[in-house]
C-alpha cells in the first residue's frame, strides 16, 4: 500500500516538526505545476548533484571566487582574469566558459584553494584556447579538482564576409568581384569569429603602356601586376603572390572601398611621328596601387640618338632606329615586393637595314631584345586561378621590325604583337582588361603605334 502526505504548508512548531519521515514509502512534495523552494538562508542535503552547474548570467570580467555548483561566463577582452576555486569536497563542481573567445590573447587562470590541487598538482591552471569551456569536479584530496569536460571553439558558428560591387561570380565557398572599370567594393559585414576570413585575395593590374610612334618604336610595357592569395583560398596564385607580407595584405572592414581601374596608354598621335608611347594608368584597391606600364621608346627628331623606353609597372621597349641601341625602360617603378613588373628590351640597328625594337616588359619576365634579324618579344605575364580558371595577364607588347625577319611576339597575357614595315604588317593593341602593352609598328614614318590594354581589379573572399 502506497502512502501519501499532502499539505499546503509546513511550519516549525517543535524541533522535529519540520522533518517529514516515512520509511519504505514514496513522499511527494508539491503537485504538478508547483515549485519547491528553500527559504532564504536554508540549505539542502541528501539530494546529491547530477554533475551539472547552474550557469550565472552575470559576466565575469575581473578576479572572482567561484561557488560550487555554479558555471561562469568569463570575458577577458580587457585583460587576463583569475578565478579562485572554493574549498573543494568530494563532488564539488564548477565550470567556466570563454564568453568573448579571447582566452588565447588573455588567459583565464584557475587557482585552487590553499594547498588543494588541480589534476594532482598544487598549482594554478590556465585556460588559453579561444572558445574554451571547462568543467572541474573535486574528486579527492589526491587529485583534487579534475577537468571532466573540455571544449574549444571548433563548435562556434563562423561568420563570413558579405559585399557588393563589380561583376560577382561564385566559386565553391568563395565569391569573386571583378571590376573592369571604376566602381566601389562595398562591404556590409565581416567575419567576427575568424579574422583570417577578412584577409581577402586580390589581383590588381594597371593599364598597359602604348608602343612608341614612328617606325620600329619600342613595344609598350605591361601594367603593374600585384596579387595576394589569402590563407584560406583554395586556388593556385601566380608567382607574384605577396602573402604574407604585411604591406601586401588587405584586411577589410565593413566600409566602402573605391576601386580604380587604370586605362591603357593611348596610341601616340601622328604628329610628330617620332614620339615615345604613353604610359598606362594606375589601378588601386585599398592600400594597393599597381603602376601603369611604361610607353615604348622612339627615334628622336632630329635623331642622332634615341628616346629610351619609359619606366613603369613594366618598362617600355627601346627603339631600333638611328644606329644606336635604344634602351628599355625600367620595370617595378615605383618599387614594391614582390616586383610588379620587368624591364623593357633593347632595340638595335643591325647590318643590312634590319632595324628592330625591344619588346615591352611583362609581369614575370623582361621584354626581349632585338635579334638579328627580328623584333624583341614582349615579356611574359602572370597566370592566376583567382577566378576559378587559369588566366594570364600583364604581358608586354612585341617589338617592331623595319626590314626582313620575324616581328616581336606578343607577350603572353594580353600584349600586342609587333609590326613590320616591309612586307607590311600592323602591330596590335594590348588586350582590354589584361594590362597588356601595345605592340610596335614597323613603319612607315607616320605609324602611330598601338594603345595599351586597360587593367582590372579582382577581389575574392569566403562567403559561406
Amino acid at each position: 500500500m502506497t502512502s501519501k502526505i499532502k499539505v499546503d504548508n509546513i511550519n516549525k512548531v517543535s524541533d522535529d516538526s519540520n522533518i517529514i519521515k516515512k520509511c519504505g514509502s514514496t513522499i511527494t512534495l508539491g503537485a504538478s505545476g508547483d515549485s519547491i523552494a528553500l527559504a532564504s538562508g536554508a540549505s539542502q542535503s541528501g539530494f546529491g548533484r547530477t554533475g551539472t552547474v547552474d550557469w550565472q548570467t552575470s559576466i565575469k570580467t575581473s578576479t572572482f571566487t567561484a561557488v560550487s555548483g555554479e558555471g561562469y561566463f568569463v570575458d577577458t577582452s580587457s585583460g587576463a582574469v583569475t578565478a579562485n576555486l572554493p574549498a573543494g569536497t568530494a563532488g564539488s563542481i564548477v565550470a567556466f566558459s570563454d564568453y568573448a573567445r579571447n582566452f588565447e590573447t588573455n588567459n583565464l587562470t584557475v587557482s585552487p584553494n590553499g594547498s588543494q590541487k588541480i589534476g594532482g598538482v598544487a598549482a594554478t591552471s590556465k585556460l588559453n584556447v579561444n572558445g574554451q569551456a571547462s568543467t572541474f569536479v573535486y574528486a579527492d584530496d589526491t587529485k583534487g579538482w579534475v577537468n571532466v569536460q573540455n571544449a574549444e571553439d571548433t563548435e562556434v558558428g563562423t561568420s563570413f564576409v558579405a559585399a557588393t560591387g563589380g561583376t560577382i561570380t561564385t566559386c565553391g565557398n568563395d565569391k569573386i568581384h571583378t571590376f573592369t572599370g571604376p566602381g566601389t567594393f562595398c562591404v556590409s559585414s565581416i567575419s567576427s569569429s575568424c579574422a583570417a576570413n577578412n584577409i581577402v585575395s586580390y589581383v590588381v593590374v594597371a593599364g598597359g603602356g602604348s608602343s612608341g610612334g614612328g617606325e620600329t618604336a619600342g613595344g609598350g610595357g605591361a601594367g603593374g601586376y600585384r596579387e595576394v592569395k589569402s590563407p584560406s583560398a583554395p586556388y593556385t596564385a601566380s608567382p607574384l603572390d605577396g602573402y604574407p607580407s604585411a604591406p601586401n595584405r588587405v584586411t577589410i572592414t565593413a566600409t566602402a572601398f573605391p576601386i580604380t581601374v587604370g586605362a591603357g596608354g593611348a596610341a601616340p598621335s601622328a604628329s610628330p611621328a617620332y614620339v615615345r608611347g604613353n604610359s598606362g594608368n594606375n589601378s588601386i584597391f585599398s592600400t594597393i596601387t599597381s603602376a601603369g606600364g611604361g610607353g615604348g621608346g622612339a627615334r628622336l627628331s632630329p635623331h642622332p640618338a634615341n628616346d629610351p623606353g619609359v619606366a613603369g609597372g613594366s618598362g617600355g621597349g627601346g627603339t631600333g632606329l638611328s644606329g644606336a641601341a635604344g634602351t628599355g625602360g625600367a620595370g617595378n617603378t615605383p618599387p614594391v615586393s614582390p616586383a610588379q613588373g620587368s624591364a623593357g628590351g633593347t632595340g638595335a640597328c643591325s647590318p643590312g637595314n634590319s632595324q628592330g625594337s625591344g619588346g615591352g616588359g611583362g609581369a614575370t619576365s623582361a621584354g626581349g631584345n632585338h635579334t638579328n634579324p627580328g623584333g624583341g618579344p614582349g615579356g611574359n605575364g602572370a597566370t592566376s586561378l583567382i577566378t576559378g580558371s587559369p588566366v594570364t595577364r600583364a604581358g608586354g607588347g612585341g617589338g617592331g621590325l623595319f626590314g626582313p625577319g620575324p616581328v616581336g611576339a606578343a607577350g603572353p597575357g594580353g600584349g600586342g604583337v609587333g609590326g613590320r614595315a616591309s612586307p607590311n604588317s600592323d602591330g596590335a593593341a594590348g588586350t582590354a582588361n589584361t594590362g597588356g602593352g601595345g605592340g610596335s609598328e614597323g613603319g612607315p614614318g607616320s605609324a602611330h603605334g598601338n594603345a595599351g590594354g586597360s587593367g582590372v581589379v579582382i577581389i575574392r573572399y569566403k562567403f559561406q
